[in-house]
């Protein structure tokens, strides 16, 4: 009963959303623009082994780092570059730890692709008040979603990419279908291991809203609640299980013409089903602060980008 309660309430969400006509005055866009940013950022990926016949629970915590991330847009396109400086106490302590990600999201028309790969090494976990380090146990993990926004007024890039402006307040019902890849491998001489394989497939409603404050402030909050199934490929064994996921999103800042600044929150949360005598949950998290500034950008990159989108029909 509480499952079917929940997509009924997002089923009229939907329909909020489908109701609301387009208005040019709840969106500002910047085609003429090139965003600058500079954020710091952390991002991990977590894991929660638990063992079915116990219940005991060992997390698995990557060496985390923070990171200076300076990206460049113009319209759809954006370049970003990322380093971990030593002067943050976080990165002090992760000798031989390494993180690298890359996270593309791109719009056609009313629908969103997200593109995410995540490559760690170094994890460790705590047992009896003690920490055990895991320097050779490596994870690697590329997937995604795709979403489609309902809702004309409401801009998903005004929270992420910051190339647009919430003007008015809106909310939209946006569906997504998440798909992941996850590898693990530990390298160590004294064990003898190979490489697990896990495939996640979800599908489910959510919804997100934009509540303009003062006309600058903008305070975002959402969440997505999806269902589907893991399928581990581990020592030679296929296991099937089903997944429960859940994507929070938040987000505060400040916009204007020219400078813009806020926080991002992200977290999605993968829980698999006890149908394995262990059961391996997994969660990706993702803290941002950042500043920006818009440029005028050259003529010549404007006439080029509206004959490319007139040849494609994306105007």
């Amino acid at each position: 009963m509480g499952i079917k309660w929940i997509f009924f309430f997002f089923l009229v969400l939907a329909h909020w959303s489908v109701l609301s006509q387009n208005d040019s005055l709840y969106i500002r866009r910047f085609p003429e623009k090139v965003t600058l940013r500079l954020g710091v950022q952390n991002t991990s990926n977590s894991f929660i082994i638990t063992d079915n016949e116990t219940g005991e629970q060992t997390e698995i915590v990557p060496n985390d780092k923070t990171y200076l991330g300076l990206s460049a847009l113009f319209r759809s396109v954006e370049v970003d570059l990322g380093y971990a400086p030593n002067f943050f106490s976080e990165n002090r302590d992760n000798s031989g730890s390494k993180l690298f990600t890359l996270n593309f999201r791109m719009f056609l028309g009313r629908w969103m692709q997200t593109l995410d790969f995540y490559r760690q090494k170094g994890f460790f976990t705590q047992f009896n008040n003690e920490v055990i380090p895991f320097p050779e146990l490596r994870t690697l993990k590329i997937g995604g979603t795709t979403s489609f926004i309902f809702n004309r007024n409401f801009s998903f890039r005004a929270i992420g990419f910051q190339n647009e402006w919430q003007k008015k307040s809106a909310g939209s019902f946006i569906p997504r279908f998440t798909f992941y890849y996850t590898r693990f491998r530990l390298e160590d001489a004294s064990i003898q291991t190979g490489d697990d394989h896990s495939f996640n497939l979800a599908i489910g409603p959510g919804y997100y809203y934009n509540l303009v404050i003062g006309k600058h402030f903008l305070l975002s909050a959402g969440a997505t609640v999806g269902l589907g199934a893991n399928f581990t490929r581990s020592e030679g064994e296929t296991f099937t299980s089903s997944l429960a996921q859940i994507i929070f999103r938040n987000a505060i800042g400040y916009n204007s013409e020219r400078f813009f600044t806020g926080i991002n929150l992200n977290a999605q949360v993968l829980e698999y089903g006890t149908d394995q005598n262990t059961q391996l949950d997994d969660t990706i998290t993702f803290v941002e602060l950042y500043i920006g500034y818009r440029l005028d950008a050259p003529k010549k990159w404007i006439q080029k980008a509206d004959k490319f989108n007139r040849k494609f029909g994306l105007d």
